[in-house]
């Protein structure tokens, strides 16, 4: 177990993968500041029976960052882990994209975790110690037609996160991605017949892989287990870009 007293601010986590590394962390002895913009049925529970804490915000507000950082702090304590995984969907062809569209997304996907990131690696540094996971996607590498925004945003967050870690790393501070590929949801298991086959067809395993794996890679980042690895990508996608 970790000391309970380790802050991990957890964005986006209303639902989903958020929800699911909020959980995890919790499990595992993390004290979880889970932000969203809005809140839910699940991570009301959450917060009710275990060590988190909701905290409503629109993290395309990047301008009022600065301010709401420092409240975090005071009321919560140094924060030790940050993970970045709060995102927008920008689906479409680019030709056709209006330019409000990829303005969002390039905020919300890539401007925003930079300026929490710049902010919340104070607390670190004043700590001489911490880890920052940046969720990004194999589709940053592999490409998807219609996702051409999405995927700059997302390689965007690969890049970021080497270099940071090269910054960061003298002070004890670690920073990686994890890469999720299509992963078993709610949203999958509405497909049916050969899209379905297709993207199962690319895992050896002939499997998606799950919400709950991409979590626990996440939750070994921000552990003990973690320690030694800095810079890098982990791919969680049931091996469908090996």
């Amino acid at each position: 177990m970790t000391d309970p007293k380790k802050n991990v601010i957890v964005t986006g986590a209303r639902r989903g993968l958020g929800l699911a590394i909020s959980q995890k962390l919790v499990a595992q002895g993390f004290r979880v500041i889970a932000v969203a913009r809005q809140g839910s049925e699940e991570l009301t529970r959450l917060c009710e029976s275990g060590d988190a804490h909701e905290e409503l915000f629109d993290l395309s507000r990047t301008e009022a960052m600065h301010e709401w950082v420092g409240d975090l702090t005071r009321r919560h304590g140094r924060i030790y882990g940050l993970v970045n995984n709060a995102a927008i969907g920008a689906d479409g062809v680019l030709a056709t994209m209006h330019e409000l569209d990829i303005a969002q997304a390039l905020q919300v996907n890539l401007q925003s975790p930079i300026v929490l990131t710049k902010y919340v690696s104070r607390s670190m540094l004043l700590g001489r110690g911490g880890r920052i996971v940046n969720i990004s996607s194999i589709i940053g590498s592999t490409g998807f037609s219609g996702l051409s925004v999405y995927a700059a945003t997302k390689a965007g967050l690969i890049g970021f996160t080497k270099s940071l870690s090269r910054e960061l790393g003298k002070a004890n501070i670690n920073v990686n991605c994890v890469a999720p590929g299509y992963l078993e949801t709610e949203m999958t298991k509405g497909l049916q017949g050969d899209k379905l086959a297709s993207i199962k067809r690319r895992s050896p395993s002939g499997k998606l892989a799950t919400v709950e794996a991409v979590a626990d890679s996440v939750t070994f980042l921000m552990g003990e287990g973690g320690a030694m690895i800095n810079g890098t990508t982990l791919t969680v996608d049931a091996g469908s870009t090996a």
